[in-house]
């Protein structure tokens, strides 16, 4: 199995270890960066295995940091890598990386919150999105800071079909802190089921491949670290666009411990608010008191699907935010006590007047 296979595809020459190259640069891991070494190359291999088969691949590493990870990915036969990497301390080892693997690997400097990463591949790797994934791979061992705005990018633009999701459907192999991992992969009911649970699992086939100890890294974080693998499907399971979907979801989950009455009411105009989350759990026939955690992606989508339909029916409920609403009622309630204090104050100084006659 691809999974399983063991790394021989290419062989790199005698390079210094990376813990002589983090000597060697004088690199150290900044906190305020979240960044955390991964030095046993065994480990590199056991994540670059959850991507499949490498051989002859486009891959896409995030932060490669000191090169570890990129050494495995290289071994594994990938033709051409792409590093993107913020933190410039590091680009003169991956340069020495670069130079070991002639015409197989490229650095860019950027962020890659930022970095369009559909500028960085030839169009004729691209496959149609029902078709099978183009051998286009995206791997990184995330920083914690970046990993779940990350995930919700990248979650966004496959739905839309968008950055690397131009080529088809892109997979991700990618390392989360390990509760983040397990909110990935939760099942329906299960504690750790949360708003990132749905998001990811109505787009993607999600496998929680791996836990990585965190006494493996440099410095040793507080948390284990989990190795997520991510498929996209070929048919999303709720055919609505993701923004309409996220604020279905995110409301749901805002009242976590209560029933889902409770969240979902909130999409609604306080005027009206009652009337319209009837309908909408009438119309997608869900329990107003499942708890947020017990609501299938099945369901999700039909209340996607129903919330759609009043939004259609509604002009300018799409655009409703019940915090814009809350803000400006406290807004007109600071003004009223405001004119409240002027009138009094107007008041005293009159009678104050009306003292020396």
């Amino acid at each position: 199995m691809a999974a399983t296979q063991k790394l021989a595809c290419f062989r790199l020459p005698p390079l210094p270890t990376i813990k002589e190259i983090i000597k060697l640069y004088n690199l150290r891991a900044e906190k305020q960066l979240s960044q955390n070494f991964l030095l046993d190359l065994r480990l590199t291999d056991k994540i670059v295995r959850q991507a499949g088969n490498l051989k002859d691949a486009h891959v896409c590493e995030v932060g490669p940091g000191p090169g570890g990870l990129t050494r495995s990915i290289l071994k594994a036969g990938a033709a051409d890598v792409l590093v993107v990497e913020k933190d410039t301390r590091f680009i003169p080892g991956l340069q020495l990386l670069s130079e070991a693997a002639p015409g197989k690997m490229r650095i860019a400097h950027g962020d890659i919150l930022t970095y369009r990463l559909e500028r960085g591949f030839p169009a004729h790797i691209a496959q149609t999105w029902e078709d099978v994934p183009p051998n286009l791979h995206i791997i990184g061992n995330l920083p914690f800071s970046v990993s779940t705005p990350l995930i919700i990018k990248w979650l966004e633009q496959m739905s839309n079909r968008t950055g690397c999701f131009m080529f088809g459907r892109t997979r991700l192999t990618l390392t989360f802190q390990k509760e983040v991992a397990e909110r990935l992969t939760a099942s329906t009911g299960s504690r750790q089921r949360s708003r990132l649970s749905v998001m990811a699992q109505y787009l993607c086939t999600v496998k929680n491949c791996f836990t990585i100890p965190g006494c493996a890294f440099v410095p040793k974080p507080n948390v284990d670290v989990g190795v997520v693998h991510f498929t996209p499907l070929a048919q999303p399971q709720i055919q609505q666009p993701f923004k309409l979907v996220e604020r279905i979801v995110k409301n749901t989950f805002q009242f976590r411990r209560k029933h889902c009455r409770r969240g979902l009411e909130m999409l609604f105009p306080e005027s009206r608010r009652q009337e319209l989350t009837e309908e909408l759990l009438r119309s997608a026939d869900v329990d107003p008191t499942l708890r947020p955690t017990e609501i299938s992606i099945s369901e999700f989508r039909a209340l996607a699907n129903a919330y759609s339909k009043l939004c259609e029916e509604n002009q300018g409920l799409i655009d409703y935010d019940f915090r814009e609403e809350l803000k400006l009622r406290h807004q007109a309630k600071r003004q009223l006590e405001n004119n409240r204090k002027g009138l009094n104050l107007h008041t005293t100084a009159e009678e104050n007047v009306n003292d020396y006659h």
